[in-house]
């Protein structure tokens, strides 16, 4: 799994509400069984035309955000089909961290699985942020400290956010459950020789 302790980047508003997981990557390009390649279909039926060209007026294909590392959405991100692709396809194109009010369940714990940091903060922050990247024309810097549980800007917007404890000991290590436990086996084996003690006929 893909570690992260902090991003700093490009950050590209999004503020659409209920954008779904079909809306991220389209239920026709997950056919196959390989892991990668879907980012080149993120949001497919907004980043191009029918004919197939880039559509220049969806944000994402527009300079700097193109090359944006971290995404400001409105409230529930990620809802519909539980489809991990679309964390990948996110990540794919060069996504570390997504800012909402609110994310769908799933979609919420697949990021975190997936190498990005999915941050809840209310709609009002993220429209000051939104706000700030417009003003400065997309170049003005945010930063998604994950060590830290806080989102700065270049402008000197500052809050903070909370991770469940598990998920972010994850991201950071760069772990998923199985290497988290593995981790921890001196812990494991003092519980057994202490339970043995207490239930030796379990043993």
């Amino acid at each position: 799994m893909e570690a992260l302790q902090q991003v700093t980047g490009v950050a590209a508003p999004l503020l659409r509400i209920n954008i779904d997981t079909d809306q991220i990557i389209p239920t026709i390009f997950l056919g196959g069984t390989d892991a990668k390649g879907y980012g080149a279909h993120l949001f497919h039926w907004w980043r191009f035309r029918p004919d197939g060209q880039p559509d220049p007026d969806f944000i994402l294909n527009q300079p700097p955000y193109d090359h944006a590392q971290i995404l400001l959405a409105d409230r529930n991100f990620g809802c519909g089909s539980s489809r991990e692709r679309a964390p990948k396809a996110l990540r794919e194109f060069g996504f570390r961290a997504i800012l909402a009010p609110s994310f769908g369940g799933i979609f919420y714990n697949n990021c975190w699985r997936n190498g990005m940091v999915p941050v809840e903060l209310p709609i009002a922050q993220i429209r000051q942020i939104a706000d700030e990247v417009a003003a400065r024309q997309g170049r003005a810097s945010v930063t998604v400290d994950l060590q830290a549980l806080c989102v700065q800007t270049a402008g000197g917007l500052h809050f903070a956010f909370e991770a469940p404890a598990t998920l972010r000991d994850m991201l950071l290590q760069g772990v998923d459950e199985i290497a988290l436990t593995l981790g921890r086996q001196d812990e494991i084996a003092a519980f057994r020789q202490r339970d043995r003690l207490l239930r030796p006929w379990a043993y």
